[in-house]
């Protein structure tokens, strides 16, 4: 009788990676053992253990951003679905797939983004919010997208105050990311709607402040006309 197969979790997932890149790294040096050992031994080991992981990284992110660069079309195209699932009869693999077999690599983090942004423009919020609240990247920039992504969609479901946190969370990620007004004028929008209106003056003061020459400044007012005692 063959049984329900266990749904791993994303650690156990990331810790079977790691036990099979062990084995690689592993069989390569007991391949090589002699050769290395001339060459002082453990600490050669150890240098070629650390290569070999740099290299499969770097071999690995770059296949994932030759996948990703094939896909944008679709995307950028608003062809969601088969910008999720592929392109039948072609070697795009979709942005599901990308992250299926990438998304350990910076370019495949980027790809959750992505798939994340398709899935929200779909309507399948719960799908968005996943893959938002799943991006572990580097870069600030997506860092903000996850975070203001995943308050679009907790707004969706109601959950403002929520919202507003992680959209005043997505705008002080980086000083230099252009949507910050944004983020913030939409923190203090969904503060508006949970009732917080001592938390909504803040954002919205801030915005006044510190982003004189945004456009979203000359928006902000009718908001500040809400809230003022």
């Amino acid at each position: 009788m063959l049984t329900k197969k266990k749904k791993l979790s994303k650690k156990e997932i990331k810790q079977d990676k790691l036990v099979e890149l062990y084995y690689k790294s592993y069989n390569y040096v007991t391949e090589n053992r002699q050769r290395l050992m001339m060459y002082g031994g453990g600490l050669v080991v150890l240098i070629v253990l650390v290569i070999f992981y740099v290299n499969h990284r770097a071999q690995q992110n770059k296949a994932a951003g030759i996948q990703l660069a094939q896909v944008m079309n679709l995307y950028d195209n608003g062809a969601y679905l088969e910008a999720i699932e592929g392109q039948a009869g072609t070697d795009v693999l979709g942005l599901k797939k990308i992250v299926e077999q990438y998304g350990s690599t910076e370019n495949g983090e980027t790809a959750k983004i992505y798939l994340a942004n398709s899935y929200n423009y779909l309507g399948k919020t719960d799908d968005a919010l996943k893959y938002y609240e799943d991006y572990s990247g580097g870069i600030d920039m997506y860092k903000a997208a996850a975070l203001a992504g995943a308050a679009g969609c907790y707004a969706a479901k109601n959950n403002y105050e929520k919202a507003a946190e992680l959209y005043k969370k997505a705008a002080h990620v980086s000083k230099n990311d252009v949507l910050n007004a944004d983020y913030l004028l939409h923190s203090g929008i969904n503060y508006l709607s949970a009732g917080k209106t001592k938390d909504a003056k803040e954002m919205f003061d801030q915005i006044k402040k510190d982003y004189t020459s945004s456009s979203v400044n000359r928006e902000v007012g009718k908001y500040l006309a809400q809230v003022q005692e």
